[in-house]
């Protein structure tokens, strides 16, 4: 049975669907505009060509030849489903219409009578379905589905995929739970899909199926290790478990559950392990199940995960996961520049259970988590041409690390499309008294107030480029309720004025906080002040100790090679460096470029020498100096770029 405690309603947000927001800016619209002109159709293309939709056909007889891609191919076509149809929900399309028609289509057809549907076990090993949890990716390709199925839903009214998603959810449901297989998700993603399935449908047994696998995790006799001990037995064969297996799980005498976050059970977990996209889909399940149940426990443990991650693990960035070794978390303070991998999919995971974390709590600082993920991490995976992207993230590079077209685990892209076709989401929300603004970003958002009155709020704003925000009220009648406007965590000083006059509301939980008798007409402006500020890293992460990042508002920059005469790691700049703001309309799409001095070394005396004693006739030469927003490097041609900047004692002069 499920629980149906309410959290404190006075703090909590709900969030304003994405269809009921319009973006209108030059920042983020442009972007929204090239995924769907670009990215969406060239990933069609893409699923067709890399065998995705053919593994479908050879389960129908339309097709024959070995399987398409790794296991978990099925998932591609879902969350490029997913974005499809959240940008038909506010950019209707015909031709974009038809192939998402095509595609539910085809996947539909692919189903099995009891409702089964994975294109590799259908195709490969037909008698292995379920065995191998821990590495196929069954339950993974599942709920992408589920949540594809409700996006499509939401946007067309149509039940063609919701009705395939109920009935795979139902077979699912019928072999998992108390007394029949007691498992979990190799790959989290299943937990907070069926959450979403249930919010749609209103079937508590999803939830409660949700429920059921996150209590699965951190169990002596886990599945995972059964499954080490029956390498023989379990699907996988192409992929040769008896190898993959226990590289990730050890052994069933010496059994590792950290990768899959399988060491404990979820409600004592602590610490930020193992692989982190399946712990950004993890803890956003637990946020979802908490918001449905108000389980205090989970959210005890998503506050100490959240605070670890924050703290100890985490990239200037935004970005998580430093090791490419399990795509992963290593230990506390471990974030190396030139081998960081901070996958793309986990930016976009974390910034879904910031999102869900921002709504359960009302609190602004996991909204500042969101946004610094957003801007940087997560929008460096794609290119400024919406063609090609990154899987994973350096904060170094010397030159030889460039975005590409597609993957074989081609995950990113698609989950870059799906966050870009659902931005709006994120900006906003209602809460108990009134509405809350976390993202500034031009546009507008349709509200209704709670005695029912309508509220379009237009914000213009040039964000992250400018330090205003306006704000218009448009009313049918006068209404009271309070407005929320987050004041971000990077930001020192702010301004607002109500009317043309100034105003000095309480700051609470990092938002302010005007509750007053609105007017239609009703204007506010908000000013963030936005200097250029040095950023540096705990004294613990050695790999950036004597550096500094720049960061402006919520941008964080580096220097590239393009814009220097040498290799931007023999950059240094001085204690006294001072830096001017200007906009380039014309470089990298439009930026905000930061402007000064450093300094570099003059290598007369090197000649044929590799070590000398320090101090020997060091000396430098001054050059300017140009950093760009982190989102934009290698968007020009090939060369050297740094996050971090080495700080001298070296005085101007």
């Amino acid at each position: 049975m499920t629980v149906n405690r309410q959290l404190d309603s006075k703090q909590r947000f709900w969030a304003i669907p994405h269809r009921a927001v319009q973006i209108e800016d030059r920042f983020w619209q442009p972007r929204i505009a090239g995924n769907r002109r670009h990215s969406l159709p060239y990933q069609y293309q893409q699923l067709q060509s890399s065998g995705v939709l053919d593994n479908f056909k050879r389960v129908l007889g339309q097709a024959d030849g070995a399987y398409a891609g790794p296991f978990w191919m099925d998932s591609d076509a879902y969350k490029w489903l997913e974005a499809a149809s959240y940008s038909l929900a506010t950019h209707p399309d015909p031709e974009l219409e038809q192939w998402v028609d095509d595609t539910i289509a085809l996947i539909a057809a692919a189903q099995e009578r009891d409702g089964y549907l994975d294109t590799y076990f259908q195709w490969v090993e037909p008698d292995k379905k379920f065995t191998n949890l821990a590495m196929c990716h069954e339950l993974y390709c599942a709920g992408h589905l589920f949540q594809a199925a409700v996006a499509h839903f939401e946007a067309t009214g149509r039940r063609t995929l919701l009705n395939v998603a109920c009935r795979l959810a139902d077979h699912i449901d019928a072999i998992f739970g108390p007394g029949k297989l007691e498992a979990a998700d190799g790959h989290e993603e299943i937990e907070t899909a069926l959450v979403d399935l249930y919010r749609v449908t209103g079937t508590e047994r999803y939830l409660n199926l949700a429920i059921f696998f996150i209590g699965q995790r951190g169990k002596a006799d886990s599945r995972f290790r059964w499954e080490l001990g029956h390498l023989d037995e379990i699907a996988g064969k192409p992929g040769k478990p008896g190898l993959v297996n226990p590289q990730y799980y050890g052994s069933d005498e010496q059994y590792d559950g950290r990768y899959a976050q399988d060491h404990q059970p979820v409600a004592e977990q602590s610490e930020v392990v193992g692989h982190a996209v399946r712990a950004m889909y993890l803890y956003s399940a637990m946020a979802d199940i908490v918001a449905e149940t108000g389980d205090p426990r989970l959210l005890a443990a998503l506050e100490r995960l959240w605070q670890n991650v924050t703290t100890r693990r985490m990239y200037i960035t935004g970005g998580i996961g430093p090791s490419n070794r399990n795509e992963g978390f290593t230990r506390d303070y471990d974030l190396p520049n030139d081998t960081s991998y901070a996958e793309t999919c986990a930016a976009v995971g974390m910034i879904m259970w910031q999102h869900r974390m921002l709504q359960l709590t009302g609190e602004g600082r996991f909204a500042d988590i969101m946004e610094r993920v957003l801007y940087n991490g997560f929008l460096s995976g794609v290119a400024l041409d919406s063609r090609k992207f990154f899987y994973d993230n350096p904060m170094q590079s010397a030159g030889d690390r460039h975005r590409q077209g597609w993957f074989e685990c081609a995950c990113c892209p698609p989950n870059i499309a799906r966050l870009l076709a659902s931005l709006g989401k994120y900006l906003y929300s209602r809460c108990a008294d009134g509405v809350a603004v976390h993202l500034y970003v031009q546009g507008s958002a349709r509200v209704s107030l709670d005695q029912g009155d309508p509220l379009i709020l237009h914000q213009t704003t040039d964000y992250p480029w400018g330090d205003r925000i306006q704000l218009r009220l448009e009313l049918d009648r006068p209404a009271e309720f309070a407005l929320r406007l987050r004041i971000p965590g990077w930001c020192r000083r702010h301004g607002l004025r109500v009317n043309e006059e100034a105003a000095d509301p309480a700051v609470e939980n990092g938002y302010a906080v005007l509750r007053r008798r609105w007017e239609p007409g009703d204007r506010v402006e908000l000013s963030l002040e936005m200097p250029v500020e040095r950023v540096a890293a705990h004294p613990a992460v050695w790999q950036t100790m004597g550096r500094v990042a720049l960061q402006r508002g919520p941008l964080v920059y580096c220097l590239e090679e393009a814009d220097h005469p040498v290799p931007v790691a023999r950059i240094v700049l001085s204690k006294d460096a001072r830096f001017t703001v200007r906009f380039d309309p014309e470089l990298l799409g439009g930026i905000a470029l930061i402007e000064g001095e450093g300094w570099v070394p003059e290598l007369q005396g090197w000649e044929n020498t590799l070590y000398r004693p320090a101090g020997a006739e060091e000396s430098y030469r001054k050059i300017p100096i140009k950093a760009v927003p982190y989102y934009a490097w290698d968007n020009r041609e090939p060369g050297s770029m740094a996050v971090w900047i080495s700080q001298d004692l070296i005085k101007q002069g």
